[in-house]
């Protein structure tokens, strides 16, 4: 277990100086790319620190600067700079050889829960729904090519990955993550279609462009999304979408739940899916209420 202790600043002091000539944080290239490439008023600095917190998640909670390094795509010397100024900041602690993320970081997080009632309302509708189907349910928003959990109301761990609020997961093989890609405007869902992953997390993930503006097609035509085993091998999700007061997808709901591996048994359609969009239209009311 890391200690708690990263008073030894003087310990990951030394990894700013144990190579002489250190580089500066602004003047390295990394997987982030250029400062012209985040835009004119962009902080590069900025953007690859947050992109040193990120690098930390469930599989990789505790990692030694190489491995930080790593994941992130930056230098060491780069990587090392940004750990020491987290680690005075207090949103690192080092051991001596491993880095972890402190409570602190949680803050980050915390502001974006506090200033937005989206996962206020959102939360007590899962847990009627939940109650309802005796089944998991979630709702996430959109970020890019990734879906981020904002609430979620488990009975049962049906997952092997733990889901929690924050928790990032690839939109391209979510039932939320297709419900709200499949309501993009068209010139945003087909580039996001081009960006469609080649990685297959189970034999029937969909991971060809053409595979997934299909299914997408399908979505938006039936308003639902049912994903089965293409996340994980067991798992079974259906998503809907929930429409903000100008008739955007603001996010997703979605109720999941475990099958027997290599098993076609389908949901039951004809209960969870108006469950679910009853629950939607009530959260949907809610955000035009208070608009």
């Amino acid at each position: 277990m890391v200690s708690q202790n990263y008073d030894d600043a003087a310990s990951v002091a030394e990894l700013s100086s144990e190579t002489p000539g250190v580089e500066s944080a602004a003047g390295s290239e990394s997987a982030l790319g250029s400062e012209s490439a985040l835009g004119s008023g962009a902080v590069q600095s900025l953007a690859r620190g947050l992109e040193v917190i990120r690098s930390f998640d469930a599989e990789h909670p505790s990692m030694t600067l190489t491995e930080v390094a790593k994941r992130t795509g930056l230098s060491r010397a780069t990587a090392r700079r940004f750990l020491l100024t987290l680690a005075q900041l207090g949103y690192v602690r080092f051991d001596g050889k491993f880095f972890e993320l402190t409570s602190r970081v949680l803050q980050l997080g915390y502001s974006y829960l506090s200033s937005h009632t989206l996962p206020q309302m959102v939360e007590p509708a899962l847990e009627q729904l939940s109650g309802l189907l005796n089944e998991s349910c979630s709702a996430s928003v959109l970020d890019d090519d990734e879906i981020v959990y904002i609430a979620r109301v488990h009975t049962r761990r049906i997952m092997r990955i733990g889901i929690s609020v924050g928790t990032r997961l690839p939109a391209y093989a979510t039932s939320m993550g297709r419900v709200m890609l499949a309501y993009l405007p068209e010139a945003e869902r087909d580039a996001a279609i081009e960006r469609v992953s080649t990685n297959a997390f189970t034999p029937a993930t969909i991971t060809t462009p053409e595979g997934l503006k299909k299914e997408l097609e399908l979505v938006r035509q039936q308003g639902y999304c049912v994903v089965n085993q293409e996340l994980e091998i067991g798992l079974q999700s259906v998503a809907v979408p929930v429409f903000g007061a100008d008739g955007d997808v603001v996010c997703a709901l979605n109720v999941s739940m475990s099958v027997m591996p290599r098993a076609q048994v389908a949901p039951d359609l004809d209960v969870i899916v108006p469950a679910l969009q009853q629950t939607a239209q009530r959260i949907g009311a809610d955000l035009r209420a208070k608009r």
